[in-house]
């Protein structure tokens, strides 16, 4: 009978890499953000919804790079 390699583990693994960049790209946004506000602090109203928005779509790719480990079987 032959062997058979079960790679579902490493799959798993390196999808967990994927996590990563959602992290960094909040941290980038927080970062233009507040250097943004420290330039012109009139402007963190205006600032300050948009910055919202671009945390919540990085961190639904993070969310849903960590859902799918979930379907590899």
């Amino acid at each position: 009978m032959e062997s058979v390699i079960n790679l579902v583990p490493l799959a798993k693994g390196i999808a967990l890499i994927a996590i990563i960049g959602p992290g960094i790209g909040i941290g980038l946004i927080g970062m233009g953000a507040m250097q943004a506000i420290g330039r012109n602090p009139a402007a963190a109203d205006k600032i300050f919804t948009p910055m919202l928005m671009a945390f919540a779509f990085a961190e639904l790719l993070g969310l849903l790079a960590f859902l799918s480990l979930f379907l590899l079987k």
